[in-house]
């Protein structure tokens, strides 16, 4: 295993998204062009700001690290020459985009063979940066930052639980869901990457949802981790390929969790 040169790439991560949040705040509650990627009667949304954004992160890749392959959510694969990987989400939240609503972000992570090295979620209107690595995470907002750290919670009963849309699940993972739900202390809905960054800044306990990308998990696998708390599958194993995807502050939580889903 190479030694990473963390901070340089963690400092590229952020020039990524100063460069998206530039893209994408002119698009923000402003009149742009939204396209609906499917024909199935479906609406999976697309905006001027998701390719603006992606087309200046692949040029700054392309001209800093030509050698690293990316994944991007609207412009798709370029293989990699030397094992890193950034995976692109230039607006995770498109739904809360086009409804004027804060709660969407860029998500930029950076794999090394596979394995989650590096995450930053931004939130350009806000002006609030999360950032996770290896053994660490931090959030910058209102021109502070601060170390991040999720909180104890000792079991489901007592936790906050967050997904984006209980809609997501069908079937038996509608069903796992509802034991979930049925079991938490409160549960709220509708905040796509902002909910798991309220993980590991401690508001939040837990999130678990279906039916992800890579893209849409990728950046939050470091935050989470670094802040103390982490991101599993359903089935317990690795979750970095997205899939069905349990976030969590605290090991009590998700041991629960994976045991009421299973059931």
């Amino acid at each position: 295993m190479p030694v990473h040169d963390t901070a340089r790439l963690l400092a590229f991560a952020d020039t990524l998204a100063d460069a998206a949040r530039e893209a994408i705040l002119p698009y923000f509650r402003a009149h742009h062009s939204v396209t609906n990627k499917l024909s199935d009667g479906r609406f999976d949304p697309v905006t001027d700001a998701d390719k603006a954004a992606e087309r200046e992160m692949l040029a700054l890749i392309e001209r800093e690290f030509p050698e690293h392959g990316v994944l991007g959510e609207e412009y798709g694969e370029r293989p990699s020459r030397s094992g890193y990987q950034w995976i692109l989400d230039p607006i995770d939240g498109t739904r809360a985009f086009i409804s004027g609503l804060p709660t969407w972000g860029v998500l930029i992570g950076l794999y090394y063979e596979g394995r989650p090295l590096i995450g930053v979620m931004d939130q350009p209107f806000t002006q609030e940066r999360y950032r996770g690595w290896n053994d660490g995470a931090n959030v910058t907002s209102r021109g502070a930052t601060k170390p991040l750290k999720t909180r104890a919670c000792a079991s489901l009963s007592e936790a906050i639980f967050a997904t984006t849309d209980p809609y997501l699940f069908q079937s038996e993972e509608a069903e796992a869901f509802a034991r979930v739900r049925g079991k938490a202390k409160l549960v709220r809905y509708g905040y796509d990457c902002y909910a798991y960054c309220m993980v590991a800044a401690g508001y939040v306990d837990g999130v678990i949802e279906s039916g992800l990308k890579p893209f849409d998990i990728a950046a939050l696998i470091p935050i989470l981790a670094g802040a103390g708390g982490g991101v599993c599958a359903w089935d317990g194993g690795g979750a970095s390929q997205g899939g069905r995807v349990l976030a969590f502050g605290d090991a009590r939580v998700r041991d629960e969790v994976l045991t009421t889903i299973a059931r």
